[in-house]
């Protein structure tokens, strides 16, 4: 089937469905609200402070971090123990929701790193959020947040290590191409590009630190400077930029960070349109009643934790929302397991998540990616749901 032929069935498609549309039916109103209130809020709250940010430090790793560098450390050629350490890690410092991950996965899939290495780093951003997990403890339960913890570390792990092993002949055959490419030479010393990028990921981290439920401790002291701290990591961001990179350089990355806002951006866009108008924001009806998500999910059966688990992959959740959302959801007669699950999913993956995924790695890879993760949530549930339900 060729392109035009594709591109004439998705707009008769699209026809039909206006056309047929029961616009005068209410929930379909209310549908239509939500999809447009999603979109404003993304906009107002992730646009800004965390795609942007993010688009750039992808676009800084494109250009400035060498291919050997990425390949040293998360490449087939690097110890694995050394490799799923540096992505679980990364992950965990940058606290980033499912759609700000996009494009620094982007960057160092690109730029070298091994599938199941990437996988985990692509995991591991969203899905180990020190602060959420805390919250999640503290709202829901220690038995809960220790639960989501440990399964979301042994997750990146373990859906990297599946990843790289069910695509290893590709794998082999991608990472030999990268491998057969000239070294450059170093055009400045390895410390200047860590400051510069490290610089870059202060900024992201502290422009989003959310507000502490409890105004106490590291978190709400953190939160007190985190204008002065990301302000500071702005500005050396923009010094070490002029002094240490040529103008040839800053063009390159600007361009390169443009090239993925624009891939990225379109299918993020449309995602939150389509999660908003199917599910809806916390607290709000969409097309799909809350009271059927919150009646089938009851107690531990395969289908609840199943069906909790998909729900949430596609259904976006800005970072720390789960945890509210949850809490209504536990309140209507959630089970335990299944809410582990939709933990477990939920963070990590959304539709938008998903089309960008496909984007990057291909259909095939991207339905896998999920499986595991939909897989691993719903089994995860079942056993944390008969122990402690």
């Amino acid at each position: 089937m060729n392109d035009e032929i594709k591109k004439f069935l998705y707009l008769l498609g699209a026809f039909f469905a206006f056309y047929f549309l029961p616009v005068d039916s209410i929930r379909i109103q209310n549908a239509s609200i939500e999809a447009l209130a999603m979109m404003h809020e993304y906009a107002q709250q992730h646009v800004l402070l965390c795609l942007v940010p993010a688009f750039f430090i992808a676009g800084a790793i494109s250009v400035f971090v060498s291919q050997q560098a990425v390949m040293r450390y998360l490449g087939a050629s690097a110890k694995r123990w050394v490799a799923y350490t540096v992505a679980a890690v990364s992950g965990t410092i940058l606290a980033v929701c499912s759609c700000t991950v996009l494009p620094l996965f982007a960057g160092i899939y690109k730029r070298g790193a091994g599938l199941g290495p990437a996988s985990a780093f692509l995991y591991s951003g969203p899905a180990i959020n020190v602060l959420a997990i805390i919250l999640t403890a503290r709202v829901l339960g220690l038995e809960l947040g220790v639960a989501r913890a440990v399964g979301a570390i042994v997750f990146s792990v373990v859906i990297g290590v599946l990843m790289a092993l069910i695509f290893r002949q590709e794998e082999a055959e991608r990472q030999q191409a990268f491998a057969e490419l000239p070294i450059p030479e170093a055009v400045r010393p390895l410390w200047k590009t860590v400051f510069f990028m490290g610089s870059m990921v202060v900024f992201l981290v502290f422009a989003n630190w959310a507000a502490p439920k409890v105004p106490v401790g590291f978190w709400a002291a953190a939160y007190r400077v985190k204008w002065v701290v990301a302000g500071l990591a702005l500005l050396s961001t923009i010094v070490s930029v002029r002094m240490w990179f040529d103008r040839e350089e800053r063009v390159e990355w600007y361009a390169s960070t443009w090239g993925y806002a624009l891939q990225v951006l379109p299918l993020l866009f449309g995602g939150v349109l389509v999660a908003g108008f199917l599910l809806g924001r916390p607290g709000h009806e969409a097309l799909i009643p809350s009271a059927w998500v919150a009646g089938i999910v009851g107690g531990n059966s395969l289908f609840a934790n199943f069906f909790a688990a998909i729900v949430a992959a596609f259904m976006y959740f800005a970072t720390l929302t789960e945890v509210p959302i949850l809490q209504g959801l536990i309140g209507a007669g959630m089970g335990k397991g299944p809410a582990l699950a939709l933990l477990l999913a939920g963070p990590a993956l959304s539709l938008p998540n998903m089309l960008v995924i496909r984007s990057i790695v291909g259909t095939k890879k991207t339905v896998v990616y999920v499986s595991l993760v939909v897989v691993l949530s719903t089994v995860a549930g079942m056993l944390f749901g008969a122990f402690f339900g």
